[in-house]
């Protein structure tokens, strides 16, 4: 791994899981006085970094909010440049993300999308399924709410099919009907533009996660930015409700 300020410290591990909300690409644009979409498109330029620089920290997962649940009711111009953003990046990123190794899935509602827009996220995880370096989350029209109802969904059928007792639904139960059961809870949440809220993002994998927000848009979100992230965290004490820090990731 490349020497950093992280690594320089002794005994580096990095979490292992990282989720970042991209925040403030709109506000980064009318700061400097362009259109919107010029912000989504340098904030497409910072996720490419960001990917570059988790892999090379030894990062295993890093998971991003792509595209929220509630950004439908965005200006319809807005969804079809946010739109044609993510046909770009997986059309222009995903064969550059196979040779890197990284493998990407994606969480979120997938009924209702564009036709093209669902066979483009089946392409990008099946092209990718068999790498076995950095794995990327994208979450797309996700929102933790609706993920959890989902859950309840299918542990309803599961009861009503007779497959499941009320008295047996546990907890890992909840986890098995998760968009992506088998991901460790984040250990690391990164918030962009200093807003410091979840905004219905992984409520169910937040619940002993670390935060920390940043106060830069997230087109000016870099390596060194992720750096500093990663140095607060790890003076964190992580105690997952007891009382004794636990260390490691």
């Amino acid at each position: 791994m490349p020497e950093t300020e992280a690594s320089r410290v002794a005994g580096y591990a990095p979490p292992r899981h990282v989720a970042i909300i991209m925040d403030g690409n709109g506000r980064w644009a009318a700061a400097r006085g362009l259109p919107r979409g010029e912000g989504h498109r340098r904030g497409v330029e910072a996720l490419r970094r960001t990917v570059r620089a988790a892999g090379d920290l030894g990062i295993k997962y890093l998971t991003i909010f792509s595209f929220s649940a509630e950004n439908w009711s965005r200006p319809a111009s807005e969804i079809g440049e946010l739109m044609g953003l993510l046909r770009r990046f997986i059309r222009n990123d995903l064969a550059e993300l196979h040779r890197s190794n990284v493998r990407v899935r994606i969480i979120g509602e997938r009924q209702g999308l564009e036709p093209d827009i669902a066979r483009l996220l089946i392409e990008a995880e099946d092209l990718t399924k068999g790498n076995d370096g950095l794995i990327l989350i994208v979450a797309f029209n996700y929102g933790a709410r609706q993920e959890i109802t989902r859950a309840a969904r299918r542990i309803s059928e599961r009861v009503l099919a007779g497959a499941l007792a009320v008295d047996d639904i546990t907890m890992e139960t909840v986890v098995d009907c998760l968009d992506a059961p088998d991901v460790p809870d984040p250990d690391l949440i990164i918030r962009t533009s200093g807003e410091q809220r979840l905004s219905n993002f992984l409520l169910w994998q937040a619940a002993y996660s670390e935060l920390v927000f940043v106060p830069s848009y997230w087109p000016d979100f870099d390596r060194a930015a992720l750096e500093a992230a990663i140095d607060e965290y790890r003076q964190r004490e992580r105690r997952f409700g007891g009382l004794i820090a636990k260390t490691g990731s």
